[in-house]
Formats: C-alpha cells, sequence, structure tokens
C-alpha cells in the first residue's frame, strides 16, 4: 500500500516523501487504521518493521499544535531507543506546527526542565527520568490524550512495572493506550490486562519469530577460545560493522580490550559508559572507523544501525527472546543479515531455550583447529592455556612479528654510538618500548 493511500494530512506527507518513503509495512498498514479509529492497541512486531512511523504518524496528524500541552507521551525502556523515536517524531513533524521533546537519563536535567516548562505537544521519555520531572512538578500529564508503551517486554524486563503504574495514575482523563512488543511474553500480556481497554491485537508475523533474511548460524568453541575465533572469523572474512553482544558490562570491557590487542578496532556501549561517550561509540562505528561495537543487551535496545550486515553473540542471552531482539539488528526493513552465536558447552541449555522459541534447530559448526577435548567437555581458561598458546590465529601471529620489530627498533635506537661512550638504557625504561604479548 503506498503512504499516499491512508490519508496523511499534506505537511505530514511531504515530510513522510521526504524520508524516502514509498510504501506502507505490515504493521504501518494496520496500526495507522485502528488508531486513527480510537481503540486500544497491542502490537507484535519485529525490531525494523517500521513500528516508529506506525503509532508516530496517526498521533502527529491528531495532535494540535494551538497550545503547549502535552497531548501524546511514548514511553521507551533506554535512553538510545528514546533519542532514536524522538528524533523520528522530530522527522516526521518537520512541516507541522506542533513541538516535541525527548528527556532520558545520563544527562543533566536544566535543558530538560527548560523544555519541558516552554512545552511540549509530543513528549518520548524514559520512566526513570519521567518520574524524577513529574516529581519536581516539571511536567504535567493531565492532558494527555494518547499514550504509547514501546517495546513493552523490555520494560517489563528491566523491571520498569512499578513506574509504569505511577505514570499512568498520573494520566486523569481519558486516553488512548498503544502497546508494542516485540514479543508476546506473559508478561506482556498480563500489562496489558491491567492497562488496555478492549485493544485490537495486531500480530504482523509469527510470534517469536526471526526474519527469514537472517542467516542464523551457530558455532560451537570452547569457552576459553571465543575470542581468538571472534578474531579469526572478522579478520579472515574482512568483515565490518559487527555488532557482538557480551553477556555483562565486565567481559564486554574485557573483549573490546582484546580484540584491540589483536588489531582489530572496537568500541563500547554499555552502561558504564556515559551517554557522549556511547553516542561518539555509534557514530564512529556508522561511520566504519571502528570495525566492531561490543554491546550489552540494555545498551543496544535501541541502536539504529543502517544496513547492519553482522550480528555476533559472543554469549547467549539469558532470557531467549532476547535472542530475537538482538538478531534483529540485523536483516531490517527486508535487508539480509547474518547472525552469528559462539556456543560453548556450557552455554547448551540457553541454545536449546532459543531454538523451542522459535522453532528451529541449529546445526553445530566446528572449524578446524578449534574441536573441543572430548574428555573436557568445558575448556576451562587455564585449562585451555596451553591449547591456545599452540596454535595462535594468524593475528596473534601478526602482532608477536610487530611486537619484535617495534622492540628491535626501539632497543637500536636507544644504543649509544661509540663515540657518545654513553651506558646503555636499559629496555625496561626505553621510551617506546612494547608490552610482551599477554598469554
Amino acid at each position: 500500500m503506498s503512504v499516499d493511500a491512508i490519508g496523511l494530512s499534506e505537511n505530514l506527507l511531504k515530510a513522510v516523501k521526504n524520508c524516502g518513503y514509498k510504501n506502507l509495512t505490515p504493521i504501518q498498514q494496520q496500526a495507522i487504521p485502528a488508531i486513527r479509529s480510537g481503540v486500544d492497541i497491542l502490537a507484535s512486531a519485529q525490531t525494523g518493521t517500521g513500528k516508529t512511523a506506525a503509532f508516530s504518524l496517526p498521533i502527529l496528524d491528531a495532535v494540535s499544535g494551538s497550545s503547549n500541552t502535552l497531548q501524546a507521551l511514548i514511553l521507551t525502556p533506554t535512553r538510545e531507543l528514546a533519542q532514536q523515536v524522538g528524533e523520528n517524531i522530530t522527522t516526521y513533524s518537520e512541516f507541522l506546527s506542533i513541538s516535541s521533546g525527548t528527556i532520558y537519563g545520563g544527562v543533566n536535567m536544566p535543558a530538560q526542565t527548560k523544555m519541558l516548562k516552554t512545552g511540549v505537544n509530543v513528549l518520548v521519555a524514559t520512566p526513570g527520568r519521567l518520574l524524577e520531572h513529574m516529581a519536581l512538578r516539571h511536567v504535567d500529564l493531565s492532558h494527555v490524550k494518547f499514550l504509547v508503551l514501546d517495546e513493552a517486554d523490555r520494560m517489563l524486563d528491566m523491571g520498569f512495572l512499578t513506574e509504569l503504574e505511577r505514570i499512568l495514575a498520573a494520566i486523569k482523563q481519558k486516553h488512548q493506550t498503544l502497546m508494542f512488543s516485540a514479543t508476546f511474553s506473559n508478561k506482556v500480556k498480563l500489562l496489558a490486562k491491567q492497562v488496555l481497554h478492549t485493544p485490537k491485537t495486531i500480530e504482523v508475523s509469527k510470534q517469536n519469530a526471526t526474519s527469514g533474511k537472517v542467516k542464523q548460524s551457530v558455532y560451537w568453541v570452547a569457552e576459553a577460545r571465543k575470542r581468538e575465533l571472534l578474531s579469526e572469523l572478522i579478520g579472515v572474512n574482512n568483515w565490518k560493522q559487527v555488532l557482538v553482544f557480551a553477556g555483562t558490562k565486565e567481559s564486554a570491557n574485557i573483549l573490546a580490550k582484546e580484540l584491540k590487542l589483536d588489531g582489530i578496532k572496537a568500541a563500547l556501549c554499555h552502561g558504564d559508559i556515559s551517554q557522549g561517550g556511547r553516542n561518539k561509540a555509534l557514530e564512529q562505528f556508522s561511520e566504519g572507523k571502528i570495525r566492531v561495537l561490543v554491546a550489552t543487551d540494555v545498551a543496544a535496545r535501541g541502536l539504529d544501525i543502517e544496513d547492519l550486515p553482522y550480528v555476533i553473540n559472543f554469549h547467549l542471552p539469558f532470557l531467549a527472546e532476547d535472542y530475537v531482539h538482538r538478531i534483529g539488528r540485523t536483516g531490517r526493513a527486508g535487508k539480509s543479515g547474518t547472525a552469528i552465536s559462539l556456543v560453548s558447552p556450557k552455554d547448551e541449555k540457553f541454545l536449546d531455550n532459543i531454538e523451542q522459541l522459535i522453532g528451529r534447530t541449529f546445526e553445530r559448526i566446528i572449524v578446524p583447529g578449534y574441536e573441543l577435548n572430548k574428555s573436557t567437555p568445558i575448556i576451562h581458561q587455564q585449562e585451555a592455556q596451553s591449547e591456545v598458546v599452540e596454535k595462535k590465529s594468524r593475528y596473534q601471529v601478526t602482532q608477536d612479528k610487530n611486537q619484535a620489530l617495534a622492540k628491535k627498533r626501539s632497543d637500536s635506537s636507544n644504543t649509544p654510538k661509540k663515540a657518545a661512550k654513553k651506558p646503555l638504557r636499559s629496555p625496561k625504561n626505553a621510551k617506546g618500548t612494547i608490552k610482551q604479548k599477554r598469554r
């Protein structure tokens, strides 16, 4: 269906066409007419299906810019997603006489406070920061006509149920509630019963399905050798723009550091990185200045990276549903992508849960030279140390050579000429000495 066929206002349609939109996605075809009819919505669609436009366009067409009252509130689980949705709202409303704003944690409040006191018609917010402003009486929800819970499943996974209940209690007048979720988990269904009134359910794809455009593979490897295999896969195949998911912030830090030692430019995206640092990392990643972005689930949710070709699960997620969210970063809007999971024997229970959820059994691929020792099915780091030393990847070999050459040049440059008769400086204290390769 063409974007011309849904009856958008002239100025809104102009902005949409400026974005290059020509046809509606399935979620947009179903959600936009339903939202216009005034009913509550419970919609499930995979990431990258155009759900932001699905709820934003009918809301922007209905909101009035004649006053500075807040009429539409959009809640998102993370700062990154709030930024993404806020930017989309700004783009879509370019030729409309309405105001919009975005508030989230991790940044100072004064600028947000000034914006809220000036007044906005559409507000995108994370629950925690919104409650902070509500407590200070910076925001008034009494005129809200539209409430959107974007990625409701993630908000529940992050423990925002109490915050959502407090926000809902502050919206006094009758309003239309729109819930969007990547999956229909039991928690999502329970929340829907609490906040939605006779909703229209929209599901444009198989529940918990992964995109058919994403090639999914599982590589069977010892836990201690995952990083080695990851470096080899990236280098041998010359992959660019690889989003790697780590299980924790600590493991993400270690992995990014080791990838850099392997000669692969990498950056971090997790909760301990400042907002400015995360924005810079994402910008460098999008521009191809770094090859790998190592992220955690919470930080990566909402990342909008156009044409992302590769997603790698260095650690499988604890929740099987998060696998769907992760690989939804690639293969978006009908484009192809590749998702690879590095799985060790200790991950097998998580892999079983994923296979059960998506209704698929993966072949376990074993790369030659990375076979597991059958007598020790789970190889811990110390036990595998000798094996790692025996078989180095091409990056380790290259790095050792580079370090040896650098040390040789350093020692040579620090050797005094005979005429000077100065004592030799210890290589240990010599400027430019290269640290020895870690084992």
